[in-house]
C-alpha cells in the first residue's frame, strides 16, 4: 500500500508543476517511508510514495516505466502470481517479483480490461505517452482511495483529499449536502462527493480516462443481485469456506511481518482462525483495543477462547485512557478529511498503532462481511419485509418470533421490529432512507431535508441483495473503507479485507436470502463454515459489538468536555445555532438521547475549524 499523486496541467510551467507534484508527495509521506519517486513529462507529473509490502528491492521502486507505459499505483493484486504466470506464457518477461510490474504488463497486454482479471485492492494511473492519455481504476468496493478535482482540461488526482487541498482547482468550498449527510446519516462519502465541492472520489468499480482535455468515468463491474434458488444451504456452506480460506491465504501473501486486528467477533476471529489453522503462519499476531469501568466494552473474555485454541496466536491488547484519546484527537481529526461520525475510529486507530509499535506492517481485518451477509439489524427488517411482499406471512411471523426469542425482547421491541418491518415492506429503500435523514434526530440544518438531495442504487433482485448492495456502495461501507485507509495509513500500516474478495461476495450475493439470515440468525453461512475453526461461544453469541468506545458520552463529559464549549460559530453557515444552545445544554444536565449527534457535531466543529 502506497500514496499516490498526479497532475495534467498545461497551463503550469515545468518548474511549478514540479513543486506542486512534491508538496503533494509530501503531504502524505506518511503513507509510504520507503521511497519516494516522480515521473514528469510537461504537462503530465506522476508521484509515488512508497510503502515497501511485496519485493522489497529498489526493481519494485515507483514511478514504474514499461515502454511507452508508466504506472504509480497503490494496493495490492492477490492474484499477482497467477496473472504473471499467464503474462509470461504469452511471451512477457518481468524484472522484479511484485505485483506493479504484472498490473503494468497485464494493461499493456489486455488493455483497460486488465482491471477485470484482478482480485485485490487498488488505486492507480496509468500514463500512456504514445495515445496521450492518463488511464485511471479504482477496485470493485473502493478498498483503496482515489480523489481527484477536474477542469478545463486540467486534472489533479491523489490518494488522500488533504494532498488536493490548495491546488489550483481547490477553492476551499465546503459541500453543504454532505455536511447535511454526515450530521444525519454518518456518511463521509456520497458516491463521488466529498465535503469539499471542487474534490470528487472516484466511484468504486469504476475507471476513469483523461484525454484530449477531457474525461469520461465507466463502471466495469456490478454486482449481480439475482439469488440461485437452486443452491443447497450445504453447498453454500461447502463454496463459502473454500473460497474464504483461500481469500486468507492470498490476502497474506507479503514480504513483511502481518498481524490481524482482532475483536471477540465472528469476523476477525475467522480471520484469525483460518490464518493458523489452514494456512502455513507458524505465528498469528493479533491486536485488539479493550475499555473497562461502567459501559465500556471489553472483549477479551471472547478472545480468550480463541487464543486456548490456536496457541500460535500471540495476542497484544492496549486500552486507550481518556487522556490518551485527548492528546491524540486533534490529530486523528486531521488525518480523516473529514468528520468522524462514530468514535469507534478512534479505537481502530490506536489498534493500527499497536500494531505498528509491534512491527507490523500488513494488517488483515474483517470490513465487508456485515454487509455482504446481512449482519446488522436492519437486514432482519428486509428479510422480514420480503417474506410479507411475496404473501408468505407464516414464514414472516416465524422469523420475527425466532428473532424476539433468541435476543430475548420484551413486547415493546417486538412491536418496534414489526413495525419497522412492515414499513420495509411498503416503502423502497431511497423512501426509508429519506425517513432516517429526516427524522431520526431533532433537524438542526438552517436548510429542510429535501434540499440535500439523497440517491439511493436501485437494485433488482431480493429486498435483503437491494438492501445490502446499498450497505457495500453508498450507505456504510464507503465510510468503513475510508476510515480504515487512513488509519492504518497514519502508521505506514498496509490494511487488506479478505472478505471482499469480489469472487466471496458474488458468492454471498447469489445465495438464498434463508442461508445469510434464517430464524434470527445473522451471517448463517459463515457461522455453519467456521464451524470447527471459530470456537462455538464465539460462533454462537448473540450479541453484536466490535471496536465500541466510551466517546459519545464518557469523553464528551470528560477529557473531551471543553470541546462543547464556545459559541460554535464555525457551524453557523449550516446549522440553527439556537436550536443546537438548546441541544447542547440538556446533553451538559444527562440527557442521552443525542449523544451521538452531539458527537457528530462536535467532529464537525474541529473539522471545519482546521478544513
Amino acid at each position: 500500500m502506497c500514496g499516490i499523486a498526479g497532475i495534467i496541467d498545461s497551463t503550469l510551467s515545468a518548474d511549478t508543476l514540479v513543486d506542486l507534484g512534491s508538496r503533494m508527495l509530501r503531504v502524505t509521506s506518511h503513507r509510504g517511508p520507503d521511497h519516494s519517486g516522480t515521473f514528469c513529462s510537461h504537462p503530465v507529473w506522476l508521484g509515488h510514495n512508497r510503502l515497501s509490502i511485496i519485493d522489497l528491492s529498489s526493481a519494485s521502486h515507483q514511478p514504474m516505466s514499461y515502454r511507452d507505459l508508466t504506472i504509480t499505483f497503490n494496493g495490492e493484486v492477490y492474484n499477482y502470481i497467477e496473472l504473471r504466470q499467464e503474462l509470461i506464457e504469452a511471451g512477457y518477461h518481468f524484472e522484479t517479483t511484485g505485483d506493479t510490474e504484472v498490473v503494468l504488463k497485464a494493461f499493456a497486454h489486455w488493455g483497460t480490461q486488465a482491471v477485470e482479471r484482478l482480485i485485490g485492492m487498488w488505486a492507480f494511473a496509468i500514463w500512456d505517452a504514445a495515445e496521450r492519455t492518463l488511464f485511471c481504476s479504482r477496485d470493485r468496493f473502493g478498498i483503496k482511495p482515489f480523489h481527484y478535482s477536474f477542469a478545463n482540461g486540467r486534472l489533479y488526482f491523489a490518494s488522500e483529499i488533504k494532498a488536493l487541498r490548495g491546488q489550483p482547482l481547490d477553492r476551499g468550498g465546503i459541500n453543504e449536502a454532505q455536511v447535511a449527510r454526515g450530521l444525519y446519516l454518518g456518511w463521509m462519502h456520497h458516491w463521488d462527493e466529498t465535503y469539499f465541492s471542487d474534490i470528487h472520489s472516484l466511484p468504486a468499480s469504476h475507471n476513469l480516462e483523461w484525454r484530449n482535455g477531457q474525461i469520461r468515468r465507466w463502471q466495469y463491474a456490478d454486482l449481480d443481485l439475482h439469488e440461485d434458488t437452486r443452491l443447497s444451504f450445504s453447498d453454500s456452506v461447502e463454496a463459502f469456506r473454500e473460497l474464504f480460506i483461500d481469500s486468507v491465504r492470498i490476502t497474506s501473501r507479503r514480504d513483511v511481518p502481518m498481524g490481524v486486528c482482532l475483536s471477540g467477533g465472528l469476523d476477525s476471529t475467522s480471520i484469525a482462525g483460518v490464518l493458523a489453522s489452514s494456512t502455513q503462519e507458524h505465528e498469528v499476531r493479533a491486536f485488539t483495543a479493550y475499555y473497562t469501568g461502567t459501559g465500556a466494552v471489553d472483549e477479551r473474555p471472547y478472545i480468550r477462547h480463541l487464543l486456548d485454541r490456536y496457541p500460535q496466536i500471540v495476542s497484544q491488547e492496549i486500552s486507550p485512557t481518556d487522556t490518551d484519546v485527548a492528546e491524540a484527537l486533534d490529530r486523528i481529526v486531521h488525518l480523516m478529511d473529514a468528520p468522524m461520525p462514530s468514535s469507534s475510529y478512534v479505537s481502530q486507530y490506536f489498534v493500527m498503532g499497536l500494531a505498528a509499535s509491534h512491527g507490523v506492517k500488513v494488517v488483515l481485518d474483517g470490513q465487508g462481511s456485515d454487509e455482504m451477509l446481512g449482519g446488522y439489524m436492519h437486514s432482519l427488517y428486509r428479510v422480514i419485509a420480503g417474506k410479507i411482499r411475496e404473501g408468505r406471512l407464516l414464514e414472516a411471523q416465524a422469523e420475527l418470533r425466532a428473532h424476539a426469542s433468541r435476543q430475548s425482547y420484551p413486547l415493546k421491541r417486538r412491536l418496534d421490529v414489526l413495525a419497522k418491518s412492515l414499513l420495509s415492506a411498503v416503502r423502497s429503500e431511497q423512501t426509508l432512507y429519506e425517513l432516517e435523514f429526516g427524522h431520526t434526530y431533532p433537524w438542526l440544518m438552517r436548510q429542510e431535508p429535501s434540499a440535500y438531495p439523497l440517491r439511493l442504487g436501485q437494485a433488482d433482485g431480493s429486498q435483503l441483495n437491494g438492501f445490502l448492495s446499498n450497505l457495500m456502495r453508498v450507505t456504510l461501507l464507503p465510510t468503513l473503507l475510508h476510515t480504515e485507509d487512513i488509519n492504518s495509513m497514519a502508521f505506514s500500516i498496509e490494511s487488506r479485507v479478505p472478505f471482499l474478495d469480489h469472487r466471496l461476495v458474488d458468492l454471498s450475493m447469489r445465495m438464498p436470502t434463508e442461508h445469510r439470515v434464517h430464524r434470527g440468525e445473522t451471517k448463517r453461512v459463515l457461522r455453519a463454515a467456521m464451524r470447527g475453526i471459530v470456537p462455538d461461544q464465539i460462533l454462537d453469541r448473540k450479541d453484536k459489538t466490535g471496536f465500541i468506545t466510551p466517546g459519545h458520552i464518557r469523553w464528551l463529559r470528560g477529557a473531551l468536555a471543553h470541546r462543547l464549549e464556545g459559541q460554535w460559530k464555525e457551524l453557523e453557515p449550516y446549522v440553527d445555532l439556537q436550536r443546537l444552545g438548546t441541544m447542547l445544554e440538556a446533553y451538559r444536565r444527562g440527557d442521552d438521547r443525542h449523544a451521538l449527534l452531539i458527537w457528530r457535531l462536535t467532529m464537525l466543529r474541529m473539522f471545519l475549524a482546521g478544513a
